[in-house]
């Protein structure tokens, strides 16, 4: 720990000869009555010390300490010299100062100010006397005025010059414990001390001493006031121009005539400070010649940043310009001859220069909006125009002329490295100065201060300027220079916040595009690839909550380098990797910067940079189902990310993934309507659904033909490609989603909507008349139902809803066929058809020829049909089937004996599965074997099980809890699966197609698992009996199918059911 002020040490002792010599050799006088004739005798003691300390010292930095001790020391008795001995007794108790105090001799201002000159410290002088108390503050620089007003010499001038300086650049809050200890002496003892009299006791001083301002106002009068008296003996040209331009500076900052927002271009500040530098290095008379870089600049950034200055009053502003202007008058020739040439240009000539340019501009300012009087006008007038003539006289320039840019880029560094005030500013001229850049120091610089380049706009600056360099330099060393670089700006983005990220992500992406850093970087490239696969094997690895800040902050700087090929990664992972889709949405969601619009393929349609690198990382790769499902889920995340920003649109991914691919023949259709599904599904985020940029209409039409094409599905080449009828279920759900969403609101105006509406119209009407139904909530009012004129035979249609077309494909006899296609339609207008159907059930022949036309046109539909579609035609049957309009006679074929059992309650369920019985009867007919497509049975089959599987729902429903309970006894119940199982088992045997045993088996085990459930419930004393022989009847039936694995599979469960297939049991 270092001494303090007040110690007595090697130091003082030295310095305590010096005095003592000083003493002895003016005696009789004493040091307390030195005058400044005396100085060149008794200064050489002093001075000699002072040396002798300067050489001990084992450091600069050791040296400056001791040099503002000396001052504070020597200060501190001046104000407070040695008490009465009466006062010892106490005095050595309570102070800190009494040991230094009593081994040096008193002495008066001549000593202090004499000293202050010979250790060329004016900065240390300053700093003392601002941490005094305000009155004693200002007569101490009085006492300074009256000495150097006195046998005025270069030396004082000097001195005064610097002194004022000083006080200007002066800042709060830069106090060392020298000064902080010389405050606290000063206020412990709180008293001033009579210079006649060093042995009065001392006085209280008066106010808070604590709180003192910067420079009060009162010190820079002291100070005018000053110049006032020595200006006569102000000879040199040097001193001229540092007078001048003190007195220029003092006025320039002052609030009153300083301009708002007045702070200095970054680029102007640090040429003005390279010049200060550039101007202290050549001239060898300088006191800051021989100081280093890091000194120099930290010195003319005190200079270019004084406080502002507390306000004057009007009377002595005005006093003060005058003032200068008297000076100018009087020294301005003399000046202009000296700056004629600008190899007199020292820096004192270039501050005044520079000042006076200032000090111009504000006084312009000043006259033209200060409310000032007729005097007031006519000195701002009269010095405006001295200082206009002064400047354009001066040959020399203020401006730095010809300034080496390694001495600018030193500068700056210097600035940089020390954090100056304005470093701030200087990194980002830094960053961005090209000229500058990959030089061994620029590097350096970098890498030392990477905390400082945090940001996201330096970052960015930097990433240009290496972008730059590497595009103009790709030797071996530049090379290595790049990766050195690069490795530190990637330091430094991974500081940054994840907002700040993304705004770098940003900039990348706006300067370099999708490639980013790549596109000109080889040292990014190299090893690319390797670092993305490492950095996602770990990240899929760990896919949890906890691992996302964590994967975030990897994949963070994988997209500031390559940014396409990270998201690619992503999108390529996240389908591939089973349960990872959502993680890695996750992260990738993380960037909203991503959801960049390129426009380098096409300036007229920016296109999504996600989007980009989803079609060419995974469209059109995706293999299996798993693999779309996650594609389709990971698609959603990005559309709907919850509380994250959307990387892509809904529409985006509808014209990336959906609009090129709506055709039949498309490979992707099916994906591309799964697509379009769940982008409906996103909720608009304005008013204006997002569907309106997408060629709605054309869309509805895309849809609208690949329907058509649906009634020649069957039809179809099989080398040709078509969505699946399970596909067609998607479309219809999509085109409703359209109709209810496209209304009159959605197009630019009413007109336009209509036009649209009758082109649609018109496109669709070409198409099978079905089709047109599905858009009646689009239509609305605009166009009737158009359909086959023979569907009025059988419906009574209101004629100001419907309207008749005649079709070739329906001639007489086909109006329940075009019936029940609308039914298949929707379910409202199913209903309608219900409602508006007419069938006289009281004319058994037309109920008998309703009901065999029935089955005719159903079997017609039926592989047509959808799986909605088919369950609406079910329900259809049902209907009729309740109101008796339908005839559906049950017959026995499958009853070895009257069943006394109440089937009531599920006549329908036997009456609909012998339905399907007659139809498969009739589909497998002679009359109908070249009708169907071989590749149709499958899905007619399907259907039908489908509809068993609803069927045996119902009869659960209709038999009541079990075992015991208010429904229908177990045996009704075994007797309705029974019959079932036997008719599924004759449409099994007549089917002429195979590949469809698989949906049958499936029902048919669900059949006999219902039939064992319920059977087993009879406890009735005949229940064992009737159970054997229904199980011996199941296992003949079942014998005689021809599908050997059905008929195994069948006979297996039989046997576990107890079954007896060689012998009845009675």
């Amino acid at each position: 720990m270092e001494p303090g002020p007040w110690a007595v040490g090697e130091y003082t002792a030295i310095l305590q000869g010096g005095f003592l010599l000083a003493a002895r050799l003016i005696q009789p006088r004493t040091l307390r009555a030195l005058r400044k004739a005396d100085w060149p005798l008794a200064g050489v003691p002093i001075t000699d010390a002072l040396r002798e300390v300067g050489e001990r010292c084992p450091s600069p930095r050791e040296h400056g300490r001791w040099k503002r001790e000396a001052v504070a020391i020597v200060w501190a008795k001046v104000l407070l010299p040695a008490p009465p001995a009466a006062s010892l007794e106490w005095w050595w108790m309570d102070d800190s100062f009494f040991s230094v105090s009593a081994i040096i001799p008193d002495v008066n201002h001549t000593v202090l100010f004499e000293l202050v000159k010979a250790l060329g410290v004016p900065r240390v002088f300053v700093q003392l006397l601002l941490a005094l108390p305000p009155g004693v503050c200002r007569e101490q620089l009085e006492h300074l005025v009256a000495y150097v007003s006195s046998e005025t010499s270069p030396s004082d001038i000097r001195l005064f010059l610097d002194v004022w300086w000083e006080v200007m650049k002066y800042k709060e809050g830069q106090e060392d414990a020298t000064v902080s200890s010389f405050r606290a002496l000063i206020c412990q003892h709180g008293g001033e001390t009579s210079l006649d009299d060093g042995l009065q006791p001392p006085k209280r001083f008066k106010g808070d001493p604590v709180n003192v301002p910067s420079a009060a106002p009162g010190l820079f009068m002291v100070l005018v006031e000053g110049l006032k008296q020595i200006h006569g003996s102000i000879a040199q040209p040097r001193m001229q121009c540092y007078a001048l331009a003190n007195l220029a500076e003092l006025l320039s900052v002052f609030p009153e005539l300083e301009p708002a927002g007045s702070s200095l271009p970054t680029t102007e500040y640090l040429d003005k400070v390279s010049a200060m530098v550039s101007l202290w290095t050549s001239d060898p008379d300088s006191q800051f010649h021989h100081s280093g870089l890091g000194e120099k600049v930290k010195e003319a950034e005190r200079t270019l940043s004084l406080p502002a200055v507390t306000k004057l009053s009007r009377e002595e502003l005005f006093a003060g310009l005058e003032f200068l202007c008297s000076l100018l008058r009087a020294w301005g020739e003399e000046l202009q001859d000296a700056l004629s040439s600008s190899e007199q240009l020292c820096y004192e000539s270039y501050r005044l220069l520079d000042t006076l340019t200032t000090l111009g501009k504000n006084l312009v300012c000043f006259s033209e909006t200060g409310d000032l009087g007729e005097d007031e006008t006519r000195v701002v007038l009269e010095l405006t125009q001295v200082t206009k003539d002064f400047l354009k006289e001066s040959s020399a320039s203020p401006k730095s002329k010809g300034l080496a840019t390694s001495l600018v880029s030193s500068v700056a560094m210097a600035i940089i490295a020390q954090k100056l005030d304005r470093h701030v500013d200087m990194c980002s001229v830094f960053a961005s100065e090209k000229t500058w850049a990959f030089s061994k120091a620029w590097v350096d610089c970098l890498v030392q201060n990477k905390a400082l380049f945090q940001k996201p706009e330096l970052v960015l600056k930097l990433l240009e300027t290496l972008v730059s360099f590497a595009t103009s330099c790709q030797d071996k060393e530049a090379r290595e220079l790049q990766v050195q670089v690069t490795k530190a700006i990637v330091d430094c983005y991974t500081e940054l916040s994840l907002p700040d990220k993304n705004k770098v992500i940003s900039g990348v992406l706006t300067s370099w595009g999708g490639p980013g850093l790549s596109l000109n970087l080889q040292v990014v490239r190299e090893g690319f690839q390797e670092d993305l696969n490492v950095t996602f094997n770990q990240i899929t690895k760990s896919v949890s909550d906890e691992g996302l800040t964590r994967a975030v902050a990897s994949v963070a700087r994988l997209t500031l380098l390559y940014p396409e090929a990270t998201v690619k990664q992503v999108c390529h992972l996240a389908v591939v990797n089973l349960g990872a889709h959502q993680f890695l949405a996750q992260i990738l969601c993380s960037f909203p910067a991503l959801s960049f619009l390129e426009t380098q393929k096409d300036p007229g349609r920016p296109h999504n940079l996600v989007v980009r690198c989803l079609e060419e990382a995974v469209w059109g790769k995706l293999s299996t189902v798993r693999e779309e499902e996650q594609f389709l889920q990971f698609l959603a995340f990005l559309m709907q990310p919850g509380s994250a920003t959307p990387l892509v649109s809904p529409a985006e991914v509808t014209k990336a993934f959906v609009l090129p691919y709506l055709k039949s023949d498309s490979p992707h259709i099916e994906l591309s309507l799964q697509v379009l599904s769940k982008a409906l599904g996103i909720q608009p985020c304005s008013e204006e659904h997002w569907i309106k940029s997408c060629h709605p209409f054309p869309l509805i039409l895309s849809l609208c033909k690949l329907l058509d094409g649906y009634t020649r599905y069957w039809q179809q080449p099989r080398e040709q490609l078509f969505p699946s009828l399970e596909t067609k279920e998607l479309i219809l759900n999509i085109l409703c989603q359209l109709c209810e969403v496209m209304g009159p609101e959605s197009a630019p105006s009413p007109e336009m909507w209509v036009q649209s509406l009758a082109w649609l119209h018109r496109k669709v009407a070409s198409l099978d008349w079905t089709v047109g139904l599905r858009l009646k909530k689009l239509y609305g009012d605009h166009f009737k139902n158009e359909v086959p004129a023979t569907l009025f035979e059988i419906c009574a249609l209101p004629e100001d809803e419907w309207t008749s077309q005649s079709l070739p494909a329906y001639g007489a006899g086909s109006g329940l066929l075009a019936w029940m296609e609308c039914c298949c339609v929707s379910p409202a207008l199913r209903d309608t058809m219900l409602a508006l159907l007419t069938v006289n059930v009281d004319n058994p022949e037309e109920v008998n020829l309703f009901s065999k036309g029935f089955l005719v046109a159903l079997v017609q539909v039926l592989p047509w049909c959808s799986h909605s579609e088919w369950k609406r035609l079910v329900q259809v049957v049902e209907n009729l089937l309740q109101r008796q309009v339908l005839h559906v006679p049950y017959t026995l074929e499958y009853v070895q004996y009257m069943p006394l059992l109440n089937l009531r309650p599920f006549a329908c369920c036997l009456q609909l599965s012998v339905l399907f019985l007659r139809g498969f009867q009739l589909l497998c007919s002679s009359s109908c074997s070249a009708w169907l497509a071989p590749e149709a049975w499958l899905h007619v089959v399907q259907l039908y099980c489908g509809s068993l599987t609803d069927l045996l729902s119902s009869i659960k429903g209709a038999a009541g809890p079990q075992p015991a309970g208010d429904g229908s006894s177990p045996q009704e119940v075994s007797f309705v699966c029974i019959q079932m199982f036997c008719h599924l088992l004759h449409v099994a045997a007549m089917l002429p197609a195979e590949g469809c045993g698989e949906p049958l088996l499936v029902v048919a085990l669900e059949v006999l698992s219902q039939y064992e459930a319920f059977s087993g419930a009879d406890a009735s004393p005949s229940g064992a009996l009737r159970r054997a022989n229904e199980r011996h009847f199941l296992g003949a039936v079942t014998d005689n199918v021809g599908d050997s694995e059905l008929r195994s599979t069948l006979l297996q469960k039989l046997s576990k059911l107890g079954a007896h297939p060689d012998g009845e049991l009675e």
